[in-house]
């Protein structure tokens, strides 16, 4: 049995794997415990999770000249012990960095120790601290094939557990077929109802909430059911939307503005229209789901680089945000759940590319650093 400290937090995107790798890592038998900012999502998620949480304090690099340059040498000095700190109370014999903030301590702070390091990355286009991480070890997992850091090796993402589950038992046809069935028995749909997810995540995206409600009345009129995700605070719209329905239509269109069961929302899905965060595109081709991706039109571009491969292969369209219409999203949407010929190579695709079993393979390359 070997003790791993597993570092990352700040966003769901970091949090969310590396308690996959906690959970996948303790069913082997290893002791885990994590690395986290004070003020990160991690804060509440990984002591729910049973895991010990270390606290490094925040020390990002000042992007113009300010005080806080001044202050970020000192700052940045206090984050490195606090991980080294960390690294000797946990008896840590390994150290896996998933990007973001506290990484970049954990990764010198290893070194430093001379425990072996492991680099994960989520996005197709890696963030700093894990490029120099990768400069550390020869043990680098990749989400997502041509993610350039040196000995990168594709393993997926560690997938949530419910997500891992439920891929795998869209896997099995059968399953599949009643999964989706008891899934869409929960909002009254018919079992063969073909349902468009769309959903901006939990602080929804405008540009998808507008083109959907322009949409809708064309969509559910085609026979397509919508499941509509609006964001927290954003389902104005799309409920004056869902009341200007006919009564028929009325039942077509769902209205929420979070779920707190994405699982079933999922497993009802025929197709899902949204952004391409690193974790939606994992787990869509982990669910073998047609998809339509509308990148975030600000950053640095790294969601459509996320999307691409799955466009590639045939699993989904990308559709830049500029260019998102509501004749757009009807047309597309349309063609990934109503032709059946896209449907069907859009499924197998994505089945051909998805990874179900990325914590899995992290594990794998966690104890092969660890021999």
């Amino acid at each position: 049995m070997a003790s791993v400290l597993l570092a990352g937090g700040g966003t769901a995107g970091h949090v969310n794997p590396l308690l996959a790798t906690a959970e996948e890592l303790q069913l082997r038998g290893h002791r885990v415990e994590a690395l986290g900012t004070p003020e990160g999502l991690e804060q509440d998620l990984v002591p729910r999770a049973g895991v010990t949480l270390h606290e490094v304090p925040k020390a990002p690099m000042p992007r113009r000249p300010s005080g806080d340059l001044v202050r970020f040498p000192g700052r940045f000095a206090a984050a490195v012990s606090a991980a080294g700190r960390a690294i000797r109370e946990s008896g840590a014999d390994a150290v896996v960095g998933f990007g973001g903030y506290v990484s970049t301590p954990a990764y010198l702070a290893a070194r430093r120790a001379g425990v072996p390091i492991i680099v994960h990355e989520a996005n197709a286009r890696p963030g700093m601290a894990n490029k120099l991480g990768s400069r550390m070890t020869d043990h680098v997992a990749v989400t997502f094939p041509g993610t350039p850091l040196r000995h990168a090796q594709l393993t997926g993402l560690p997938l949530r557990a419910s997500i891992r589950d439920l891929a795998e038992l869209l896997a099995d046809p059968r399953a599949a077929s009643d999964a989706r069935e008891a899934a869409r028995d929960v909002v009254r749909w018919p079992v063969d109802a073909p349902v468009l997810v769309i959903t901006g995540g939990s602080l929804g995206a405008a540009s998808l909430n507008a083109a959907t409600v322009a949409a809708v009345p064309s969509l559910v009129a085609h026979g397509v059911y919508v499941w509509h995700l609006t964001g927290r605070g954003k389902s104005e719209e799309a409920t004056r939307a869902y009341g200007d329905l006919s009564a028929a239509h009325r039942e077509m269109y769902r209205v929420e503005e979070y779920s707190h069961d994405m699982t079933t929302v999922l497993a009802a899905a025929g197709a899902v229209v949204c952004r391409a965060g690193a974790a939606t595109v994992s787990e869509l081709t982990a669910l073998s789901l047609p998809a339509m991706y509308v990148p975030l039109p600000h950053g640095n571009g790294e969601q459509a680089d996320n999307a691409r491969p799955a466009v590639e292969a045939g699993a989904a369209i990308m559709v830049a945000d500029a260019d998102l219409t509501p004749v757009t999203l009807e047309q597309r949407a349309e063609r990934m759940l109503l032709d059946e010929r896209t449907a069907t190579g859009m499924r197998e695709a994505a089945s051909g590319i998805g990874i179900r079993d990325g914590a899995q393979r992290l594990a794998d390359m966690i104890e092969g650093a660890l021999r």
